[in-house]
């Protein structure tokens, strides 16, 4: 016959108890020495499972979503971030955003911070138990190629649909042929008040022909991004310049260059947008305005109802139910 301690950890590894199984024995002794009553036994075993579970829920989501280790909120040096990006920032950590579909938007001129910035909101979004990917935009396109050559660009949307966020990096910094515009245009308007995107820049909405080359795609897209988004406007001087400053500095040598003090200022949305209602924002004097939609047809992307967050499944690859 089996005992009773042997039966109790079958039937925990059987119910995936694996963090109840491991202390039950220890949790039992401490209740025993201090007088616990039942339920509170119960209810210590139970919390110490859940700990453990949203522990290792963390690290995995943390492993997936690809974000750069030492660009978090406790690295971030917020005395550089504008005064606006400054409130904005405890709620966006938050997640509110994410909850409600919204995007995130970054601008400003290269070495102000804006990766950094939505790496370390990222990194609490982790935290709250969201979850979150960062890509390089022309990394994402190339991966949307591939999945379109090999027909299978619908499951690969839905990949990244399981993901509340996803990081843009760059986004503009590689310019794009018409393939890749579309497959671009495609994710932006799949996830489309469904679920959030968050995009950096160092192009003002004006310049965005660039990348979508059809001025009814570019205002096409930037009625989707700003629809329900947040913008960041971040301006100074660059960090990268002064850091290259205070290493000549401690080496003795003199300053070869100047740092610019301002950025170019960020524009309203292209002019084939000009005229509709202003985008919502919360963290900058700019409102872009939208447009009525134009580009490729979305009729077909936008089949799956929005989604709202939920917590995180039991049945997850943790060892959860």
């Amino acid at each position: 016959m089996t005992a009773p301690t042997e039966s109790l950890a079958m039937l925990l590894r059987g119910l995936k108890l694996p963090t109840i199984g491991r202390h039950v024995d220890e949790v039992a002794q401490l209740a025993e020495r201090d007088g616990w009553t039942f339920p509170r036994y119960l209810h210590h075993l139970v919390e110490l499972e859940v700990h453990e579970r949203r522990r290792r829920r963390i690290e995995r989501h943390l492993k997936q979503s690809d974000l750069p280790p030492d660009k978090t909120l406790a690295t971030l040096n917020r005395a550089r971030l504008p005064t606006k990006v400054q409130k904005a920032l405890p709620a966006l950590c938050e997640g509110g955003f994410v909850e409600r579909g919204d995007n995130l938007l970054a601008f400003g001129l290269p070495g102000r911070g804006k990766t950094h910035l939505v790496c370390a909101i990222a990194h609490e979004l982790i935290l709250r138990g969201y979850r979150v990917l960062f890509i390089a935009t022309f990394a994402l396109v190339q991966r949307l190629l591939v999945a379109k050559r090999d027909l299978r660009l619908e499951q690969e949307l839905a990949v990244l649909d399981g993901f509340d966020a996803v990081v843009c990096d760059d986004l503009g910094y590689v310019q794009q042929n018409r393939d890749e515009m579309e497959v671009l245009f495609t994710f932006l308007a799949e996830r489309y008040e469904r679920r959030s995107v968050i995009i950096t820049s160092n192009l003002v909405f004006s310049e965005w022909d660039r990348i979508f080359k059809d001025p009814m795609t570019t205002a096409a897209a930037i009625d989707r991004l700003v629809h329900h988004a947040v913008i960041l406007e971040m301006t100074g001087t660059s960090i990268r310049v002064e850091h290259a400053h205070s290493e000549r500095a401690a080496q003795g040598e003199p300053a070869t260059t100047t740092t610019p003090t301002t950025t170019t200022p960020i524009s309203p949305v292209h002019p084939a947008a000009e005229g509709a209602q202003p985008a919502t924002t919360t963290a900058s004097p700019m409102t872009p305005t939208t447009t009525t939609e134009g580009g490729p047809s979305t009729a077909a992307l936008r089949t799956r109802p929005r989604i709202k967050n939920r917590e995180p499944s039991s049945t997850e690859a943790d060892g959860e139910m």
